[in-house]
């Protein structure tokens, strides 16, 4: 049985957030680049109005399967906390029902709901006649076929949460050059695939991780990694446990939802800019690829910050929790101002990976990437202050953040401008860079008040002794 690693509850600091935010930081950007170049691809071969239906359809599915992704969310703090207390039964018993409820929700529930709720979806964002024709096909495979893909994030994150960051970077490893060969043969029909175009990169998406998974079950079974196999293995959820990951977990899911929706409201807006096709790739090509080379980063910050603090505040040591989010929080705005720059410099260039190398479309993208090489900074390091608040549980306080921030400032901006005649890229530029500059605001103010260390997590049941390792 894997042992716990005693680095990350001591020792320095530097090296307990490296240790955990390097492997995770590039599992995320192996993570990320998956979805760029499905993008590269399907650009250089259908065009930018498929490079929008992506954008468009991808942005819908986030917002519906998000629920499920809280629950990620919530059993993460959990193991963290169990792992700092040396609590190997409490934290895999966590990871199984976990897995379990996830399995029954995506089947039975997101998957019929969402095949017949996409072409409404896609009319909520004002999507064209030609972007709805590559959306609707890619959006319903998403539904109905994403399983694996979350399943998959659920066993990285469990293994993370632990503080096993390599078992997922080598998955991530597996399912990324899987899933850029068979969406490179999907889309473009390549030797014997079938040639689906902007569906076959979902269809790619969603069969790449089934490999990571059956592996990462069979080193769980052998016991090569910290979490095991739960002592009574049953296929009824365990209501307590389930209550107690929703319960931290599902102010996550509506925060992420809140940000999803002023996005989704945001995408309609600049769908009513004129040439709206070459708007919306312009858009989906810089806030959600371009930029994720920031944001991907950021998350993988976040995810190392929120496991440094569960762990060292399970271990009895609020200080150093305190400063590892602080530590990953400086890691998060350097990165931000490097990769700002490029952004700002040498916008022209990255557009043109895209084949985004004349028309509306780079215009639009030319400027909105000037705009995000400052809007990166103040994002990347909330993002880190965000993980620790909700390392130590506390998931209410970035959720009202989100509403403030993504809906009332967001959104309250661009109405605002409405006001006074029709909308122009640099105004709406403009709320996302205030929108941003806000949230790092209200998350610093919050972290500062140090609630988070008093908070107390309890799994509904009589919790079972750690074992000394």
């Amino acid at each position: 049985m894997k042992a716990f690693d005693k680095e990350l509850v001591s020792g320095s600091i530097l090296r307990s957030v490296w240790k955990l935010a390097w492997p995770s930081v590039l599992l995320n950007l192996v993570n990320g680049s998956q979805g760029m170049i499905a993008q590269i691809i399907v650009g250089h071969y259908l065009g930018y109005t498929a490079n929008a239906a992506i954008s468009a359809s991808w942005q819908m599915y986030l917002v519906l399967f998000v629920f499920l992704a809280s629950l990620f969310q919530g059993m993460n703090v959990i193991i963290s906390r169990h792992a700092g207390m040396r609590n190997r039964e409490a934290l895999s018993n966590v990871a199984y029902q976990t897995f379990l409820t996830s399995v029954f929700l995506l089947l039975f529930v997101a998957a019929p709901l969402g095949y017949f709720a996409s072409p409404y979806l896609l009319d909520l964002v004002h999507a064209a006649p030609e972007v709805q024709a590559h959306g609707l096909p890619y959006l319903r495979l998403l539904f109905t076929c994403s399983t694996p893909l979350f399943l998959m994030i659920l066993v990285t994150s469990a293994f993370q949460a632990s503080g096993d960051p390599k078992t997922p970077l080598f998955l991530g490893f597996l399912t990324a050059s899987l899933n850029v060969s068979l969406s490179a043969m999907l889309i473009t029909g390549f030797g014997p695939a079938p040639q689906m175009g902007a569906a076959g990169a979902a269809l790619g998406a969603s069969l790449a991780p089934v490999p990571a998974i059956v592996i990462a079950i069979t080193q769980i079974a052998r016991g090569k990694t910290i979490l095991q196999l739960p002592s009574r293995a049953s296929l009824v959820p365990d209501f307590n446990i389930m209550h107690a990951v929703a319960k931290v977990g599902l102010p996550t899911g509506v925060q992420t939802v809140l940000l999803n929706i002023g996005g989704v409201i945001l995408l309609r807006k600049v769908g009513s800019l004129p040439n709206s096709a070459a708007a919306q790739a312009a858009y989906g090509i810089c806030y959600t690829q371009l930029f994720m080379v920031i944001t991907w980063t950021a998350f993988g910050l976040r995810g190392a910050a929120s496991t440094l603090m569960g762990q060292n505040l399970g271990a009895g040591n609020p200080d150093r929790a305190r400063r590892c989010v602080h530590t990953s929080a400086a890691i998060g705005f350097v990165w931000a101002m490097l990769i700002g720059m490029i952004f700002h410099f040498f916008p022209d260039r990255l557009l043109a990976i895209f084949d985004i190398t004349q028309s509306d479309a780079l215009m639009y993208g030319r400027s909105l990437l000037k705009f995000l090489s400052f809007s990166g900074v103040f994002l990347a390091t909330a993002l880190a202050i965000t993980g620790g608040l909700q390392g130590a549980g506390d998931t209410k306080g970035p959720m009202y953040i989100a509403f403030l921030t993504q809906i009332i400032v967001l959104l309250g901006i661009v109405q605002g401008f409405e006001i006074f005649g029709p909308l122009t890229p640099n105004q709406i530029w403009t709320a996302i860079l205030v929108a941003h500059l806000s949230r790092l605001i209200f998350t610093w103010g919050l972290f500062r008040m140090g609630r988070w260390a008093r908070i107390k997590l309890d799994l509904g049941n009589e919790p079972t002794p750690a074992v000394p390792e």
